[in-house]
């Protein structure tokens, strides 16, 4: 994985993408390479994948298979994920430069939705 921890404080007042995925989620193979490329052409946005699989290695094949550049980190335990109640994957949320929550979508989203939500808080470079 990227590292072992991420600091939200790190990318205050930034839009920030938090991703939650795993290896075993048909839906998330389409949505990571989406993802991965909203990350290499809004370098003003941060991006984040939590990985919900059982082991550090699922998250690890996921980070290889998509070759993703954005922070990865492994949910042991599924802490993350009850906290923002993930119950269905791939689950996405946008937060705001204040850190508030504007929106989050499920496997069912057009596959535009997210890049819109995006553009519509983060101004590109």
């Amino acid at each position: 994985m990227q590292g072992p921890t991420f600091d939200t404080a790190d990318v205050a007042a930034r839009v920030l993408v938090v991703d939650f995925f795993a290896a075993y989620c048909r839906p998330c193979q389409r949505t990571l390479p989406a993802l991965e490329a909203l990350h290499r052409n809004r370098p003003d946005v941060t991006v984040v994948g939590v990985s919900l699989d059982d082991a550090p290695e699922g998250a690890v094949r996921m980070i290889r298979r998509h070759h993703l550049t954005f922070p990865v980190i492994h949910d042991r335990g599924h802490v993350l994920a009850g906290r923002f109640r993930v119950t269905d994957l791939p689950t996405a949320f946008v937060v705001d430069g204040s850190g508030r929550i504007m929106w989050s979508a499920g496997p069912a989203q057009p596959e535009d939705a997210l890049p819109r939500a995006v553009s519509a808080l983060a101004t590109p470079p």
